[in-house]
Formats: C-alpha cells, structure tokens, sequence
C-alpha cells in the first residue's frame, strides 16, 4: 500500500502559519485603516481577510463537511472575488462602501472558518485527504497572493493621507548607485516551466521547450537615481519612447515620475511603508507600469527581457530560490557587484515583454476553480521574481504574476535585456 499523499498534522501547521500571518499584516492598522478603499483597484484589508477566508469556506467546507452551513448567508455575495459559478458578488469598486461586517467581525469569521477547517483536516480519511490535499494547498498560496495583495493596498490608503502615516519599519541608509554589470546567455532550445515536484499554479505548466537566441541580462535592477537620469532627459516627455498606449496613458494621466513620488519643493519624495522620504537613488525603482518600463529600457537603447529569457537566465545563473526571511517592506539596494545575478527575488517583480497568454498544452482544471488562472490571459503582461513584500516561500523562479501594462501600485520594477555582447 502507498503511503498517503499529504500528513494532517503538517497541513494544520501549515495551515495555521499562514493564517496568523495574515492577522500579524493586519495587526498595525486600525478598524479605520481596514475599511478604507481608495481606488477601484485597491481592496479594504477586512476584505483580504475575510475572502481568503471565504476560499476556504467554499472551495474545501462546503464540499466535504457534515452538515454544512455557512457562517453567514451573505458573505458568499460580499467575499466572492470573481468566480462565476460560485454566484454573483458585490462590486469589486465599491467594497470601501461596507462598514458592517468591521474588522472585528471579520475576525470572529476568520476564527470560526479556522476551527472548523482544523477540524475536518483532522477527521478526513486518507482518501478524502488526498482529493483535497491539493485544494488545500491552493488555499495557502491563495492566501499568500493576498497577503501581498493588503500590503500593496494599504500602501496606496496611506499615500493619500496628508499626515503621511507609516505602516510598520524604517527605511534603510541611503545609498548609491553601483556599476550595472550584464550576464551574457547562449540561449538555444531551452525548457521552462515547473518542473512538476512542489506546487506550482495551473498557469506555470506544462513545462515545455522554446528556442532563445543568445542574448544578456542586466544583472541588478534599474535604480532610482538612473530613472532620475530618464526624467532629466524629458523621458515623460518625449513621445518617440512610448508605445502607442503607454503615451496615451502618460498624457491623459499626467505621469511625470513613479508612482509614489511627489516633488516636494524641488526634492523628490517617495511614500513607502516606513513612510514618506527623500528618493534614495541607490535603491530599485518601484511602482512603475510595463508602459513606463518599456519607455525607459528604448531610452537606454535596450529591451525588457521576454520571460523565457528572464527563467532560463535565473536557472542558468544557478540563482537560489527565494529566501524564506519576513519580508522587508521595501526594496533594497543591490549590494556588490558578484558577477552572477542580484535582486532576482525580494525587491521588485520585474517586466518582461512577454503577453500573459497560456502554455502551450495548458488546460485549465474543472469546475470554480478553473477560474483562478485561466481567464485572465488576455491583456496583462508577465512579471517574474518576488518584491519586498511578497510573503516567505511564496516566489519561485517560475512563477507567472501578472497585471494590465498601465498597472502602477504593484511593486514592480524593470530589468534591462538586449541581444549580446557588444564591443
């Protein structure tokens, strides 16, 4: 007989681990804080905890346990994110409207859900087990796509506050720029993809063969005081840098730096975490979208990496996987030069030039849960690595995160490409 698939004790650990991280994220911020919504985009932290909550409540208590029954009949509506065959939901825009439930009675949801899942998982047989192991599983990563999800949310609920609160932390010293150095690849018929041991989404198979032509890869990520550089030169304003899109975006909206940045009497400031500072130019630039990326990489005569290129690069450089310390709240600076790659997880996720489109074989699994991935491979643009404050042990060299070109409030940051050596 084959040994079961997946330990009980070790899911309701790990179960528990991701679950009281969530709570620590939300622990510095008032029942104020939570409720706040400040751009359609953006999503009240009570309403992270309570959706990732919902997961689990719909997708693995509604399915196996006795004699269930919702916690409450119109959290369905309320919590459901985008998945049609579970129902309709409110309106993804207007979820800073609802006071009630509070942040407190999200945490009494948050409780009720968490005793009742620790419950199953320990009654579960072997075989049943082993059919939700991997919901389960899906639910942890799900909820860490959530965790990243609040940070980046209430960083914008911050920004707009003139009194410039600070969410958690202190910046680090300032620092300066080092030399950019470059990774030279052969390229040639290459394999990327999950490798299929340890989990990955739907989106990250089937791993698969691509041809790449030799080309390198810069080896840090563009700093702050070199974007300086791109608009000192007029690069906001200067047409001839810009996709067709991305100047329309640029003139409708008025960019004129990163997203965060403001001009404080002639010196530039940045709205982290840690607050509200001068621009540190040795630091990676954040916030900006695949439309400013892409500009400032045809400013410097160069390109965005597409994502073979940015996985086999990583892969090939032998780059560890991420660490799993806590997260830092905000990018930091590269640190010595050391001839191998640097900043590939951690600090910012990166642009490529690659479409969010589907592997070649990709299928999308059965039922609501095929909803995750798949639908929305049409119009986003592909990032790859890790930012500061992506959760511990969530990023993978192969992961595919993904968002419109015209996204800002992500951290997301750029790594140059282009087609070799040069002399």
């Amino acid at each position: 007989m084959s040994e079961p698939r997946w330990d009980p004790a070790e899911l309701e650990a790990r179960f528990a681990q991701v679950r009281a991280h969530t709570e620590a994220l939300a622990k510095p911020l008032s029942p104020e804080d939570q409720t706040v919504q400040t751009m359609p985009d953006v999503s009240p932290t009570k309403w992270h905890r309570a959706h990732v909550t919902w997961f689990f409540e719909t997708f693995l208590l509604a399915e196996v346990e006795p004699g269930f029954a919702p916690f409450q009949d119109q959290y369905w509506f309320l919590f459901n994110s985008y998945y049609e065959a579970v129902g309709p939901r409110y309106t993804r825009a207007e979820r800073g409207a609802i006071t009630r439930p509070g942040a407190h009675d999200v945490g009494l949801y948050r409780q009720n859900v968490d005793a009742r899942v620790r419950d199953l998982i320990s009654t579960l047989d072997d075989g049943t087990l082993d059919k939700l192991g991997s919901t389960i599983e899906l639910g942890f990563h799900h909820e860490q796509q959530h965790q990243e999800l609040l940070l980046m949310d209430i960083k914008h609920v911050l920004s707009v506050n003139p009194l410039r609160p600070v969410y958690a932390g202190s910046p680090s010293p300032r620092s300066e720029p080092d030399q950019m150095g470059w990774i030279d690849v052969e390229g040639g018929l290459v394999e990327v993809g999950h490798e299929g041991s340890g989990f990955s989404f739907d989106n990250e198979l089937p791993r698969h063969r691509t041809w790449l032509e030799p080309y390198r890869i810069a080896d840090r990520l563009v700093t702050n005081g070199e974007w300086m550089e791109f608009m000192a030169d007029g690069g906001y304003q200067r047409h001839e840098l810009w996709l067709s899109d991305g100047w329309a975006k640029v003139t409708g909206e008025q960019w004129r730096s990163p997203f965060y940045w403001r001009d404080d009497d002639g010196v530039w400031s940045e709205h982290t975490l840690h607050g509200t500072h001068p621009v540190d130019p040795g630091l990676p630039v954040t916030h900006v979208s695949h439309y400013e990326a892409d500009a400032y990489a045809t400013w410097r005569g160069m390109r965005l990496p597409t994502e073979p290129e940015w996985e086999h690069a990583v892969v090939a450089d032998g780059t560890p996987p991420a660490a799993d310390g806590a997260p830092s709240l905000h990018a930091t600076a590269a640190g010595p030069a050391t001839g191998h790659l640097r900043q590939v997880h951690g600090d910012a996720w990166q642009w490529t030039s690659s479409a969010y489109l589907p592997y070649p074989g990709f299928s999308a699994p059965d039922g609501a849960i095929g909803e995750y991935n798949g639908k929305f491979m049409s119009g986003q643009m592909v990032l790859r690595g890790g930012s500061a404050l992506t959760p511990p042990g969530h990023a993978r060299h192969t992961y595919r995160n993904f968002f419109p070109a015209g996204a800002r409030w992500p951290m997301t940051g750029v790594r140059l490409a282009d087609g070799g050596v040069r002399a």
